[in-house]
Order: C-alpha cells, then structure tokens, then sequence
C-alpha cells in the first residue's frame, strides 16, 4: 500500500474510533440502555458526518466487544450482558492500545514517583490542599456515579504541580487525562466497579498522607505501588 493509501486508512480508523468511543460512552453510562436499538447507519453518518463504511468499521467493532447485537431486518440493539458481570469485552482496537499504555505507565513510573517525594518536601500548603480537593473531587464522582478520569488526572498533575519543577508539569500536561488507563478501556469492569474505585482513592489517600508528612520516601514508595498496581492489571490484559 502507498503512502497515500495508508493515510487514507488511518484517517478511517480514527474515525471509526470516534464513532466506537462516543456510542461505548452512551452505553457504559447508560443513555443507550440494554434492548435500545442504536441509530441506522444513515443517522451515524449524518451525526458524525462520517461514511458508512466507518460507520460499519464502527459498529463490527462493538459487536466484537460484545456490546450490541444486530436483529434480522430490524437494526443494532444494545446487547444483554454476559453472565459474568465479569467478563472481559474489549475491542480490536482497544486490544492494541494495551502495549501502548504499558509502555506509557513504565514512563509515568519513571517520573511520577520522583514527583511525588519532590512534592513532599517542596510543596506548598495551598498545593498540599489541591491535590486533597483533586482526590475529594474522584470520590465525590465515584458516589455519584460520575464519570471519574478527569478527577484522577487532575490528582496527579496537582501533584506534578507541587514540585514547583515545570518539566514534571509539562510532562503531565501533555499526556492530560489520557493518562488515565482506565479512560481508554471503558468497557473493562474497572472502568465503573465501586469498589475498585474506592480502592484507588485510599490509593491516593497514602500518597496525599506521605506528602503531607513531608515523608519523600513515603510518597516516593506509595506512588510507586499505586502505578505498579495499575500496570499490574493491565500485563494481565496482555496475556
């Protein structure tokens, strides 16, 4: 395939990926509930102002992650969950993501747990009570069912933040909550589980503890098992 012909192909997926992540969202969180019939295909090109092969690319994906489910002659309905509440559903394209995130928590451990036993000895007390409000904020979401990805980013980039050192600043800025994991995996049972949730605040509770003691080991050893935790669950993803 030519130069041109890749292009052309890329430019489809990242299509096909708005269109995936868009209706995913409005499933997870319910404004497509089970048994909705999704729009025809000539509504999703219209709304996304997309061709209909994207729209196709789109919707064989959310079928392969087990999440619709097409009805003779009568269109694409919201699949029933499997037994297993569970179970694993990804799509292709989230199946190749994984590497990718791999290779960005490795890079976040490399700088996010020096930051945070930076933050412990340079950190102000308006930004020591920043990243409290940031984590606050998560568990507020959390009790609200609320979506939870750009509270967990703004906790660790208020932590960067608190090392008063504008490389670790920018380097959290630029990844911005993508950096979050679970941001690019909605569909996994983490995404939303409770209690999994919570886990990461108490989580992020001992590294707010570590700073505030001004315990650089502390924070440096706390920041290390919540990124180790993380990366953890997703080496298991990859098998």
């Amino acid at each position: 395939m030519n130069s041109d012909g890749k292009s052309t192909t890329r430019r489809r997926q990242r299509l096909a990926q708005a269109v995936i992540d868009t209706l995913r969202d409005r499933i997870v969180t319910g404004d497509l509930g089970i048994g909705d019939q999704l729009p025809t295909e000539i509504q999703l090109e219209l709304e996304f102002g997309v061709s209909r092969t994207v729209v196709r690319e789109a919707i064989a994906e959310l079928r392969a992650a087990g999440l619709v489910t097409p009805v003779q002659g009568k269109g694409i309905f919201v699949a029933e969950p499997q037994a297993s509440g569970r179970q694993l559903h990804l799509t292709p394209g989230e199946l190749k993501s994984i590497p990718e995130t791999l290779e960005l928590l490795e890079f976040r451990l490399a700088i996010e747990v020096e930051a945070a036993a930076i933050s412990a000895y340079r950190r102000s007390p308006q930004q020591e009570e920043a990243i409290r409000d940031a984590n606050q904020h998560m568990a507020a979401n959390i009790h609200a069912g609320a979506p939870t990805v750009e509270a967990d980013f703004a906790f660790h980039l208020a932590i960067a933040r608190a090392t008063n050192n504008h490389y670790y600043i920018d380097s959290m800025t630029g990844f911005g909550p993508r950096s979050i994991p679970r941001g690019q995996f909605p569909t996994l049972p983490d995404a939303s589980d409770v209690d999994y949730l919570n886990g990461v605040i108490a989580e992020h509770a001992r590294i707010i503890d570590a700073i505030a003691d001004q315990d650089p080991d502390g924070a440096r050893a706390a920041m290390r098992e919540h990124l180790l935790n993380s990366q953890k669950r997703y080496r298991r993803l990859a098998r």
